[in-house]
């Protein structure tokens, strides 16, 4: 087996579980500064290839957004494999180290609070989904 060829499977199938789940893939830092520059609430999603990403963060960011409440935008960087993205995303994250994955939620282009992965790793996707709409409980208007 080419580990290169998995390797591409696992990384378009990370990509089209978040895309499918509505978030706007960012992968230059060009769509970073485009996205978190936005007016409103923005939730980022920093995807990657562990474990934890595939069995909880990337659940946990498809469930949570079938909510009352949501953030205006959904956006997704990719950890090691869109650096550029990744880099100026993290631009935004002030006060946070670099983890993957993560979520960051942002308002007005500042960032609010964040899921690091010590949130994320260790905890059931149905935990995460809970932390998620408790954010968006305290920072987003109905839909």
């Amino acid at each position: 087996m080419d580990f290169n060829l998995f390797m591409n499977d696992v990384v378009d199938v990370a990509r089209k579980d978040v895309r499918e789940a509505g978030y706007q893939e960012l992968t230059t830092a060009e769509d970073v500064d485009n996205a978190l520059t936005k007016e409103g609430t923005t939730l980022v999603m920093v995807n990657s290839t562990c474990g934890c990403a595939g069995g909880v963060a990337r659940p946990a960011a498809a469930n949570s957004v079938h909510y009352d409440k949501r953030p205006d935008n959904l956006v997704t960087v990719f950890a090691g494999q869109d650096r550029e993205a990744t880099e100026k995303a993290r631009e935004y994250f002030e006060g946070y180290p670099p983890s993957s994955p993560s979520f960051a939620f942002l308002k007005d282009g500042k960032i609010v609070t964040m899921l690091e992965r010590h949130d994320i790793e260790g905890f059931s996707a149905v935990d995460v989904v809970g932390k998620l709409q408790t954010i968006f409980d305290e920072h987003c208007a109905e839909v």
